[in-house]
């Protein structure tokens, strides 16, 4: 059900016809019990008559009384007739609609949901806790009311259930391959497809998601200090290779550069000697200590 505008005419000018209807019905009323005292039967015939049409006129106008609503600012209220969807209202104000129908209010706010923290397994398996804050509003009314039981209440379902399945889609970390994404690494891209997901669920009750993000993630409190000793070894395995990739640049800079210079020539056990050497300088985590060779390898 797709929402529509509902046709409303200013509240003073409902109030002015239900006034003069009001005002009529009593003046009729008054007229014929005065009327009524008399003893002529044409007279009081006419006077029963006119105290049947003034109460009538009164009545209608008490029914008419009904169709007042006033709508406040970011706030819509749909009018519905005896079951039957008329349209809603979302400009503010004092306005006179059909009568006797309810109107159902649907607020039009940016709304925030702060989702609790979840225990679910990431793509790896491991336990985590994730917790995400959506900010959304209500752009379809009708979508609101009438195609989900209690709109607020499917938000928050709904915003939870896609919190899961995100989070069981990226690994909370990776150190193997720094490209991959995760839930650690790549907060945005996982914050944008938590936001895509969230607004393909909830279009059915007529809800916009304008932004959603991670507010909480962590490992599950049973594996967490299992887990940071797995990333502290896999930081320093990282840090390693990093390492041994810059010092054999170094190294095979440092030999062709002489080589390139004729200070010295090496063979191939003098080059293996100087490669170690090299090596465990630049690699050892303490500084080299010098050594001065005063006799030969030979």
């Amino acid at each position: 059900m797709q929402e529509i505008r509902a046709r409303a005419l200013p509240g003073v000018l409902g109030l002015l016809v239900v006034l003069v209807l009001a005002a009529g019905g009593v003046y009729g009323f008054v007229r014929g019990v005065m009327a009524s005292t008399g003893n002529a039967g044409t007279l009081l015939g006419h006077a029963v008559v006119d105290i049947i049409v003034s109460v009538l006129v009164y009545v209608t106008a008490m029914i008419l009384a009904s169709g007042f609503v006033v709508v406040q600012p970011n706030l819509s209220r749909s009018i519905i007739f005896f079951g039957r969807y008329l349209g809603t209202l979302r400009e503010s104000g004092w306005w006179w609609t059909v009568p006797l129908t309810s109107k159902p209010a649907v607020s039009l706010r940016v709304r925030n949901f702060d989702s609790d923290r979840l225990k679910v397994n990431d793509y790896r398996g491991n336990p985590i806790e994730i917790a995400a804050v959506v900010v959304w509003r209500v752009v379809d009314a009708a979508k609101a009311l009438f195609e989900v039981d209690h709109y607020e209440e499917f938000v928050k379902i709904q915003s939870e259930t896609a919190l899961r399945h995100i989070a069981s889609q990226y690994p909370y970390d990776t150190f193997e391959d720094d490209n991959a994404p995760s839930l650690r690494g790549n907060t945005d891209e996982v914050s944008a497809d938590l936001a895509k997901e969230l607004q393909e669920r909830l279009a059915v009750a007529g809800v916009e998601v304008i932004d959603a993000r991670l507010t909480h993630l962590a490992y599950a409190p049973e594996i967490a200090h299992a887990m940071l000793q797995r990333q502290q070894a896999e930081a320093v395995v990282a840090a390693r290779k990093k390492i041994v990739e810059g010092a054999v640049g170094m190294v095979e800079m440092a030999i062709a550069e002489l080589q390139r210079q004729g200070v010295i020539e090496l063979d191939d056990e003098r080059r293996a000697n100087m490669i170690n050497n090299l090596m465990v300088a630049i690699v050892s985590e303490r500084s080299a200590q010098p050594v001065i060779n005063a006799g030969t390898l030979y």
